[in-house]
């Protein structure tokens, strides 16, 4: 493997309150209500709602929060992107027209960070950051990855691509 990069969505300075404020609001809303027996909210939803809510917003979406990250790397004949548990990606080098590290806006072009894109022509996978490599490939579609490192995947993917079409596999 020529490059790997693991990138956390953790490593974001809100996400940890993000999940701490929804995990505990869901944890407070289940005492009060499911424990205490005071119904918890304006128009409160049964118990087995609150239990419901309790495991997917109180268990569930922090374990999905912690286990959430982008990993990259380059292989001798492709680019593998997996945004974990979300989504696997392979791009063969023969799929890939050109390489450009560069600075992007993850609003703007894509929407943000994640597995984004405003067409299925451009796709954007990233977690933080607005630096990427954009892979241009030969269907005229385009995949950009967030990198924290550009120019050294950059280098991984024409190097390993160079080497590829020097001994004839590519």
């Amino acid at each position: 493997m020529a490059f790997r990069e693991e990138q956390s969505m953790l490593g974001r300075w809100w996400t940890i309150p993000l999940v701490l404020v929804v995990a505990g609001a869901m944890w407070w809303g289940f005492v009060q209500q499911v424990i205490f027996g005071k119904p918890w909210g304006n128009n409160p939803g049964p118990d087995w709602m609150m239990w419901l809510f309790a495991l997917l917003f109180g268990i569930a979406f922090p374990i999905f929060f912690m286990r959430l990250r982008l990993i990259v790397e380059v292989h001798k004949d492709h680019v593998y992107i997996r945004f974990v548990p979300i989504a696997r990606r392979r791009i063969p080098f023969t799929d890939i027209d050109r390489v450009e590290p560069r600075k992007y806006r993850p609003i703007a072009e894509y929407g943000g960070w994640g597995i984004k894109g405003w067409s299925k022509r451009k796709i954007s996978y990233s977690v933080r950051g607005n630096q990427g490599v954009e892979l241009h490939l030969r269907d005229g579609n385009s995949v950009m990855i967030g990198t924290r490192e550009p120019e050294k995947l950059a280098r991984a993917i024409d190097k390993a691509m160079a080497q590829g079409i020097a001994s004839g596999s590519a």
